[in-house]
């Protein structure tokens, strides 16, 4: 109790007086230490709910895959059912989260580890089957990023075809599985820049990547929404592909530390963050393709808000 009374006058401050984001989506990626947490610790669920909904955070993409050697959406699947239930009584929508740093996920796309996806993608199609409808995951999102594998520099359409192919078979899976279910990847926003060949068709592989998918998050990490460089610029060829064959677009933006400063939000405040999103939700409205934002990420956020907090 008296660690979550020092989480509240922490971070108060900083959730009262914080510019929101308006009348748009927002999601949260949290990753797996953190969703292990939540699942398996009261006091940090409710942290986390809290949080969420001081931020006006509406859907989170969940970790639900291998961790430290356990893999709870396998062997205690009841811990997703609770946590799920209590994240819907509060208006909150939740996300499979699929892939992952530990995992080396980057792996799935080689055909050699097809079966290795397939089988992650299967694990939440057999949870949200038997689940009560109360506790079922209302979607999933792929953390599996072909650009990452030391063979990207020279292979990278090589790579980019195996992506798409895993994509088919999982998009396979789940129109066969009948169940109902929003299913989409986090893609870095450069794609529309690489036009590839697959299976008869060249188009831009992010064009390629929304026929496949419900949804993408892109990940267009700026630091500001305008101008050439900037977050509306990065999202405007997706967003529109996507409004013309009805698909849905979360724009993903950062907030932990990243060497080149224009990536992320982390040298400048939350108000100066949600200044900028504003900006880019405006201009992004006129497109029915624009499901709202995603943060990269939760642990990081909170790091970002307390650094703020410090230097009041």
């Amino acid at each position: 109790m008296i660690k979550r009374i020092l989480f509240f006058l922490l971070f108060f401050p900083l959730l009262s007086f914080s510019q929101p984001i308006l009348g748009t989506n927002k999601a949260i990626w949290i990753w797996e230490k953190d969703s292990y947490a939540m699942l398996e610790n009261e006091e940090s669920k409710n942290d986390a709910l809290y949080f969420f909904k001081s931020k006006g955070i509406n859907r989170i993409y969940l970790y639900a895959d291998e961790f430290s050697s356990r893999n709870l959406i396998r062997d205690k699947p009841y811990l997703f059912h609770d946590l799920i239930g209590d994240f819907h009584k509060n208006g909150i929508s939740v996300y499979a989260l699929l892939g992952s740093g530990y995992l080396n996920s980057e792996k799935l796309i080689l055909p050699e580890y097809r079966e290795d996806a397939i089988a992650m993608f299967k694990r939440i199609i057999q949870y949200n089957s038997v689940a009560k409808s109360h506790a079922r995951f209302d979607g999933i999102n792929l953390d599996i990023e072909p650009h990452i594998l030391d063979a990207w520099p020279e292979q990278k359409y090589q790579l980019l075809e195996y992506f798409l192919d895993m994509s088919k078979s999982i998009m396979e899976l789940k129109s066969n599985s009948g169940l109902e279910l929003m299913v989409g990847p986090a893609i870095p926003f450069w794609l529309d820049g690489v036009s590839l060949n697959w299976q008869g068709e060249s188009k831009k592989v992010s064009d390629h990547v929304i026929d496949l998918y419900d949804y993408v998050a892109l990940m267009d990490y700026r630091d500001h929404a305008e101008g050439r460089d900037g977050i509306v610029s990065h999202a405007m060829d997706e967003l529109e592909y996507s409004t013309l064959t009805n698909k849905k677009v979360a724009i993903g933006v950062e907030v932990t530390p990243n060497e080149i400063t224009k990536v992320s939000f982390n040298h400048l405040t939350e108000n100066e963050m949600n200044v900028e999103l504003n900006i880019a939700a405006k201009i992004f409205s006129t497109k029915p393709a624009f499901d709202g934002f995603v943060i990269h990420h939760y642990r990081g956020y909170l790091t970002w808000l307390d650094k703020q907090k410090k230097t009041d």
